[in-house]
C-alpha cells in the first residue's frame, strides 16, 4: 500500500511539472526559437519555352530539404509574429514535355523570406497547440546555372554557353500546424506550408519560359521559449 501510495504520489508531481510548465509556455511576450528539418517540394505547372523551341518545351523541379528553424513572438495568448529562416535551398531543374529524360538543363539557389501572422488554438495553458498562419514570402533566386544539355537544346555552343535567370517574387502563404511543449522550455513543432508562387525564367537567348512552383513546404522543428 505504501508503494502504490509514493507511486501515485509521484505521478501526480509530475503531472503537476508538465501542468505548471505548460501555464507560462506561449504566453504573451515569449520568444520561440526552433531549429530542425525543412523540406520544399515545388508542385510544378510549366507553361512552353518560347519560340524557337521544340512545341511543348516545358521544366520541371526537383524537392530540395534543408537545415532552418525561425523566431516567434507571442504578441497575445492567442497571436503571434513568426520568421521562418533556413538555409538557402538548391533545386535542380530538369526537361519534361517534348523534351522529358534529357535530364537536368539547368540549377537554382532560392532563399524563400517569409514572414507569419499566426493563430494559436487552445489556452496558453494547453501543452498542445494547433495553429494556423497567413503572411507574405519573397522567394529570392540566385546563383542559376545551366548545363550543357540546355545549351544544346538551345542551340548554344561550349564557347557561348547558354545561361538562364529565374525571376524573384512576392507570393502569399498559408499554413497549419502544432507545437507540443515538454515544459516551460523545450517544445516540439510540426508545420505545412504553401506558397501560390508563379515566376518566369529567362535564357540568354532571349526565350523565356513561365511556370508555377506553388511549393509545398513540410518541416519538424525542436524550440525553446525565452
Amino acid at each position: 500500500m505504501n508503494k502504490t501510495f509514493k507511486c501515485i504520489a509521484l505521478a501526480g508531481c509530475v503531472a503537476s511539472l508538465f501542468v505548471g510548465a505548460s501555464a507560462s509556455a506561449q504566453t504573451a511576450g515569449s520568444w520561440l526559437v526552433r531549429a530542425g528539418a525543412v523540406r520544399i517540394e515545388p508542385k510544378v505547372d510549366s507553361g512552353d519555352l518560347s519560340a524557337p523551341a521544340f512545341p511543348g518545351t516545358k521544366a520541371d523541379v526537383d524537392s530540395s530539404t534543408q537545415f532552418g528553424g525561425g523566431i516567434t513572438y507571442m504578441w497575445s495568448d492567442n497571436w503571434a509574429i513568426d520568421l521562418p529562416l533556413s538555409m538557402p535551398f538548391k533545386h535542380d531543374i530538369n526537361g519534361d514535355g517534348a523534351i522529358a529524360g534529357v535530364g537536368k538543363i539547368g540549377e537554382t539557389k532560392a532563399l524563400p523570406i517569409t514572414l507569419m501572422g499566426q493563430y494559436r488554438f487552445l489556452e496558453a495553458s494547453s501543452p498542445f497547440r494547433p495553429y494556423v498562419g497567413a503572411g507574405i514570402t519573397y522567394a529570392k533566386f540566385y546563383k542559376e546555372k545551366g548545363t550543357a544539355t540546355l545549351t544544346g537544346l538551345t542551340g548554344g555552343t561550349s564557347a557561348n554557353p547558354t545561361t538562364l535567370k529565374v525571376d524573384s517574387k512576392l507570393a502569399p502563404t498559408i499554413e497549419i500546424g502544432a507545437s507540443y511543449n515538454f515544459n516551460e522550455h523545450w517544445f516540439v513543432d510540426a508545420t505545412v506550408l504553401k506558397t501560390f508562387l508563379k515566376t518566369t525564367t529567362t535564357l540568354s537567348t532571349g526565350q523565356t519560359l513561365d511556370i508555377r512552383l506553388d511549393p509545398l513546404t513540410t518541416a519538424v522543428f525542436v524550440g525553446y521559449r525565452f
